[in-house]
């Protein structure tokens, strides 16, 4: 079982599904099942997709104390996020509308409150930082008090680096020099080559692991150690029903099996299983697998005389 501390944002989520995005004006949409609201977030999902692996987390984030925290352990979820470590010190918690499409393409509507000015309790960072295995961090503000003890103590760190330009290497700078492990979106990268940027970026800052995740058409892998820089297409399992926190679940996952062995070309197909099996259910609590059913699903999908 690995330990990981977990920190970065929590948010409540509405997702809407609609035909196309961006959505084509209209005075009213009435559509049965398709809005979804939620606890959700990078950090709330990818503890959520830990637990399921039997994972232990120390999960540092906050709620607004304005808000009744069972919120974020409701009774029909079958795994619970540990809330020992979630700070209430400012008001109202992140919120965030997230329209998706049939062709897994998003377009979000973010009102993150006062979170760039939260501070989490140095105290508690200090006593738990050198209990973890692996530190997982979001290039949030309040995270860096955490990557700088993760450093000191000589952590492996991955972090998730949600929308990547020119302005947002220089805010991330000392996340990225940190990091053995980058996750990516492919959203932000103008046209640059897939395989050039994560190439670029593991060579400028001497990154071990990089995942550049691609939506449907699947991900770049680099791996230093490996040589590997190569594209993996999705798996199918499920049919989409939304694709919202499959980035999420994948990475999780990905970090799950690269903690135990290091290997990352294991971890990231088990990766491509898990998250092609959550995209087909709606809420952020369901469509988990545990690592039984993985190794079940790894021996139809990836077998041997598939490999190559």
């Amino acid at each position: 079982m690995n330990r990981f501390l977990l920190a970065g944002i929590t948010q409540i989520e509405t997702i809407v599904k609609v035909n196309k995005v961006p959505v084509e004006y209209a005075s009213l949409t009435n559509k049965p099942n398709t809005i979804f609201t939620d606890v959700g977030g990078d950090a709330y999902n990818e503890s959520l997709a830990f637990k399921w692996l039997g994972d232990d987390v120390m999960f540092l984030t906050f709620f607004g104390k304005n808000q009744d925290i069972s919120m974020m352990n409701p009774p029909h979820h079958e795994i619970s996020v540990p809330t020992n470590y979630v700070q209430r010190t400012h008001g109202d918690t992140p919120l965030a509308v997230i329209m998706v499409d049939e062709d897994r393409k998003e377009q979000i509507f973010e009102d993150i409150k006062d979170i760039r000015d939260c501070v989490y309790d140095r105290e508690t960072i200090t006593k738990l930082v050198p209990q973890c295995d692996f530190a997982v961090l979001a290039n949030a503000n309040f995270c860096r008090p955490i990557l700088e003890e993760a450093v000191r103590n000589h952590k492996k760190i991955a972090v998730n680096i949600r929308n990547f330009s020119e302005r947002t290497e220089l805010y991330s700078a000392d996340f990225l020099k940190a990091a053995s492990v980058l996750y990516f979106s492919d959203d932000d990268l103008g046209g640059q080559d897939p395989f050039e940027f994560v190439a670029g970026i593991g060579e400028k800052y001497g990154t071990d692991v990089i995942i550049l995740g691609q939506g449907s058409k699947g991900l770049v892998l680099y791996d230093k150690k490996m040589r590997l820089n190569a594209h993996y297409n999705t798996v199918k399992i499920n049919e989409v029903v939304n694709a919202v926190g499959a980035g999420n679940a994948l990475y999780s996952c990905f970090l799950h099996y690269y903690a135990e062995d290091g290997d990352s070309v294991n971890a990231i197909k088990m990766a491509l299983l898990f998250a092609s099996y959550k995209i087909g259910y709606m809420g952020t609590s369901m469509g988990f697998m545990t690592t039984e059913q993985l190794d079940q699903w790894k021996g139809i999908i990836w077998r041997e005389d598939r490999l190559n």
